[in-house]
């Protein structure tokens, strides 16, 4: 499981920094100066929650049941999160329905506090 918390981490990270690169050198021309803002900011969660897996990873007194829910709610997260995100920046250019999508954004929110939370708790409960 640690294995694979890794692995997610790396390619949720560098697709952050791919899709930073896209934003901020390609998607520039074409979007407005609110539309890369929101962009960013799917960008920046993606990150923020790649090194959150790879923290994740380092912890050895984690239950490997606690350990997947949490990876399993970042990955849900991180994909409704950000991935809504880009769409609805870039709602000018795809075929994606704004109206649909919109609810996805607070969900995935929803699901990587939850993932936050769960971390929390379970090392609150820990005996120091």
């Amino acid at each position: 499981m640690k294995r694979r918390i890794i692995l997610t981490g790396a390619f949720i990270g560098m697709l952050a920094i791919i899709l930073g690169a896209f934003g901020a050198h390609l998607l520039k021309k074409y979007l407005s100066v609110d539309q890369l803002n929101t962009f960013e900011v799917g960008v920046r969660y993606q990150m923020y929650h790649a090194l959150f897996l790879l923290f994740l990873s380092t912890q050895k007194d984690i239950a490997e049941k606690t350990l997947k829910a949490i990876y399993n709610l970042v990955v849900a997260g991180v994909l409704l999160f950000s991935g809504s995100i880009y769409l609805l920046a870039t709602k000018d250019y795809t075929l994606f329905e704004s109206k649909i999508i919109v609810f996805a954004t607070p969900f995935g929110g929803f699901l990587l506090i939850i993932a936050w939370a769960l971390l929390f708790f379970t090392i609150l409960k820990r005996k120091s």
